[in-house]
């Protein structure tokens, strides 16, 4: 278990934005999912983060990266070429700030997660998936089984051969 709030007891289906989850988001996790803030760059819990496992919401517990495809970005907040379930996360329009990006949220969850860029690496597609960190909760490969996430081990045991 982690000091920050988690979900619990998550399975791989069923997925939906938790009012008990939301009741234990510390003040820095609700700013960010619930009220669409950005956590300051490489003060962060995952940036630097280079375990292997995967990002799942930390309201819902649905599925979204995969640390496989992480990368330094250099921004400071964890970046990732694409989503592990590309249907977990959506995309909408943000023009706040007088800019014009695209941010990202959990599909049910509905936390904001940050935003999407084309500034990722080429020879992955291009796409860099810029996450504050107080939107996921780790889970080590060690424990995706226990955790109820185990269809996800075979990204890490190919790694290992």
């Amino acid at each position: 278990m982690t000091d920050d709030a988690t979900t619990t007891g998550t399975s791989t289906r069923g997925y939906r934005k938790d009012p008990d989850a939301i009741a234990k988001l510390t003040p820095a996790q609700f700013s960010v999912t619930q009220e669409d803030a950005t956590e300051p760059a490489f003060r962060n819990r995952y940036w630097d983060n280079h375990d292997d496992g995967i990002y799942v919401d930390v309201v819902s517990g649905e599925p979204l990266f995969s640390s496989t495809d992480k990368f330094d970005s250099g921004s400071g907040w964890p970046s990732f070429t694409r989503p592990i379930e590309p249907a977990h996360v959506v995309q909408k329009d943000d023009r706040s700030f007088w800019m014009r990006r695209t941010e990202v949220r959990s599909a049910n969850g509905d936390s904001h997660l940050g935003h999407l860029f084309d500034d990722g690496p080429a020879d992955q597609g291009g796409l860099r998936y810029c996450i504050n960190s107080a939107a996921l909760r780790f889970v080590p490969v060690a424990e995706l089984e226990t955790e109820g996430y185990g269809d996800y081990r075979g990204l890490f045991d190919t790694k290992e051969s």
